[in-house]
């Protein structure tokens, strides 16, 4: 199973809570509680793996949280939030070729 590096940004009290896809520039997703915004990420990707596909592009691979935490303005952003890794389904990921 494939899954993206997702970075979770809990803004507090009276606030959504953020998660985003370093791999996958405009895939996010949000939620008034942690496990919305967490229920909500697997659509979030499945629907931006949709429209990729649909123009023509292949999804870049998926790097590993080590491999986002050589690049410093990800890994600041690692540092600060909390990390997760998303699954999608394997029929609706063709990544492209490192």
């Amino acid at each position: 199973m494939t899954h993206y590096v997702a970075i979770i940004e809990d803004a507090g009290p009276n606030h959504a809570v953020g998660v985003w896809f370093p791999d996958l520039p405009g895939c996010f997703s949000a939620g008034d509680t942690l496990d919305e915004a967490m229920a909500n990420a697997p659509e979030a990707l499945a629907l931006w793996l949709e429209d990729a596909e649909q123009e023509g592009r292949a999804p870049p691979a998926p790097r590993t949280p080590s491999q986002l935490k050589a690049v410093p303005e990800i890994a600041a952003d690692m540092a600060q939030n909390v990390v997760a890794l998303i699954a999608v389904p394997d029929a609706a990921f063709s990544p492209a070729a490192e």
